[in-house]
């Protein structure tokens, strides 16, 4: 026979461990999610051959000037330094503006104010890569080609022309794909929404 008290340990105990693998059942989503993320970003580092700074969003608002910013938490501590470029497992996300010892701020490439080189399809033909100033799903860009005559197909893949000593963007990192091109006779040139 065991004494209630023993009872009600083992009662505790068991419940503590109910709530302990109900908190991890919650939170597998986010951490399959990060380990997808954390996979993705050392594919890229190998593709790329730079090495990255594990880094997470801790706060989205404007700064200064800009208005799609957001800080990360990582920073002068890490080696994160302005006019660094900053990368997800899906591509180029912009590049840092100021940093603290321990966070950073990163201007979105999809500010409006924001103006990255890229090179287009096949072909890669030179352009610049304008922000909308529109977060999520709705974010898009506006790509006009230096070469007015160059037409860029749809799905066409656009990536990183890169800058001089790579900052503040390396070459080769993805963008998006082109979406949409349309003309403009008043101003005699073709853009491509990316």
């Amino acid at each position: 026979f065991r004494s209630r008290d023993a009872m009600k340990d083992d009662l505790i105990a068991l419940q503590a461990e109910n709530s302990r693998l109900r908190s991890d059942l919650a939170t597998q989503g986010y951490d399959r999610n990060r380990l997808e993320e954390y996979d993705g970003l050392t594919a890229a580092a190998r593709d790329l051959g730079y090495d990255l700074v594990p880094a997470r969003v801790v706060g989205l608002g404007p700064s200064q000037s800009f208005s799609s910013t957001v800080t990360i938490d990582a920073g002068s501590d890490a080696g994160i330094h302005p006019d660094l470029t900053v990368i997800n497992n899906d591509g180029l996300v912009g590049r840092v503006l100021r940093v603290t010892r321990t966070t950073a701020t990163v201007l979105l490439i999809v500010d409006s104010d924001s103006v990255v080189g890229g090179r287009v399809g096949e072909s890669m033909e030179v352009g610049f890569l304008h922000g909308r100033g529109v977060l999520g799903e709705d974010g898009r860009l506006d790509l006009e080609l230096v070469d007015q005559s160059a037409v860029p197909a749809k799905h066409d893949t656009v990536v990183t022309w890169g800058s001089e000593a790579g900052g503040p963007y390396v070459s080769g990192v993805p963008v998006g794909r082109v979406t949409s091109v349309y003309s403009s006779l008043r101003e005699t040139s073709t853009r491509a929404v990316i």
